[in-house]
């Protein structure tokens, strides 16, 4: 137990009309900040988790969380990027930090804007997250490598257009009780299983129903050692963090396997001394539908192939035996890239603090997080654990 989480704040995600990357940032540093009952000049280090990629024009983005406060002038201020995981790596930084020694408190923030970029560059700015030599010809941008995978998994599995939009359905559902998510509308499994003008084919097999959303966003948390955290009027304390590096051409691996995220979970439940069903829920990274699918065989809810039974049999909605995605995940509440990972850790810590709403997982004690990068290219595990 190296640190815990002792103040957060979020944004609504979504089209954020008349914000920047600079007002979101500051925003959710001086809530979290206030969350926390902690003063800028008490803070020892910051950390901002910013993608960018050709979204903003500022593409030299640590010092603006100094515009929170003037008492954070001359604090050390790093921005930190590794594709869609951008936000976790923020977290994991600061983690690393207070661990070895160098912090007491550091403020960690997560921001993107992307909704003021036009569709064909939206496109071409992710497409940087992945092995441009090999993969940036693909038709669709992101959507396009996803909806190979998809149909690559389709050939070898068999048609999986109903799990597909049974995660998708239950993602929308659960997005109802998210008051940050983008879309708060529970579109039903009819409406996400049938092809239509509202739910058209985007690659592959995938229909926009299937593929998360661009969005602007902002979230923050706080960061301390656990002998501060303890003198806190709440602590979530991490039991594991891991973070593993795959290959980044798809080429070199098998795409269908997401090998990184399994090897993370492993070393995370291992660090954590527990096992998969220990967890009340988690939070995991649904940047579209087929990746979520994957998930559950990568991460030990199934056999390779068999994820379907998985979604069908209940076992990952609100009220089953491990909820997945109670916020809506990526899918509902929408994906600020550099945002997405610091959301995933304020939105759990949420849940075992008991404060989630109608987010709320019964009885949560133990929550799990994996946000990706790429195509499992950067994976992120962190398992969560409220003190106090």
């Amino acid at each position: 137990m190296t640190a815990c989480i002792v103040g957060w704040a979020h944004t609504p995600f979504g089209k954020l009309s008349g914000e920047t990357v600079e007002s979101l940032i500051v925003g959710v540093a001086n809530s979290a900040l206030a969350d926390a009952g902690i003063a800028a000049g008490d803070v020892d280090e910051i950390v901002l988790g910013h993608f960018n990629a050709g979204f903003s024009a500022q593409d030299f983005t640590a010092s603006l969380v100094l515009q929170a406060s003037p008492d954070l002038r001359f604090k050390p201020a790093t921005r930190v990027e590794n594709a869609c995981a951008t936000g976790s790596a923020a977290v994991h930084q600061g983690l690393k930090s207070i661990a070895a020694g160098a912090a007491r408190i550091v403020l960690v923030v997560g921001a993107e804007q992307m909704t003021t970029t036009a569709g064909p560059e939206v496109g071409q700015n992710l497409l940087k997250a992945s092995y441009v030599r090999e993969e940036a010809d693909i038709d669709g941008g992101f959507a396009g490598i996803f909806g190979k995978i998809a149909g690559l998994y389709f050939q070898r599995w068999g048609d999986q257009s109903d799990a597909l939009a049974r995660i998708a359905a239950k993602n929308h559902k659960n997005g109802v009780g998210n008051p940050f998510a983008q879309i708060r509308k529970d579109l039903g499994y009819d409406f996400c299983r049938t092809e239509s003008d509202k739910n058209p084919r985007v690659a592959g097999p995938l229909k926009r129903t299937d593929c998360s959303l661009v969005s602007d966003g902002a979230a923050a948390i706080v960061l301390t050692d656990v002998e501060t955290a303890l003198k806190m009027k709440k602590a979530i304390v991490f039991r594991a963090a891991e973070h593993v590096q795959d290959f980044l051409p798809m080429s070199r691996r098998d795409i269908l396997k997401f090998e990184g995220c399994a090897v993370a979970w492993k070393r995370a439940l291992e660090q954590a001394g527990l096992g998969l069903t220990d967890l009340s829920f988690a939070e995991v990274h649904d940047c579209f539908t087929i990746a979520e699918l994957i998930e559950y065989e990568a991460m030990g809810l199934a056999p390779e192939g068999q994820g379907a039974r998985v979604i069908a049999d209940g076992i990952t909605a609100k009220d089953g035996k491990l909820p997945i995605n109670p916020s809506g995940g990526l899918k509902s509440k929408g994906h600020p890239i550099g945002a997405t990972g610091v959301s995933m850790h304020a939105l759990a810590a949420m849940q075992l603090t008991g404060t989630a709403g109608d987010m709320q997982v019964k009885d949560a004690r133990l929550g799990g997080i994996f946000n990706m990068g790429g195509t499992a290219v950067a994976n992120y595990v962190s398992i969560l654990e409220r003190l106090r």
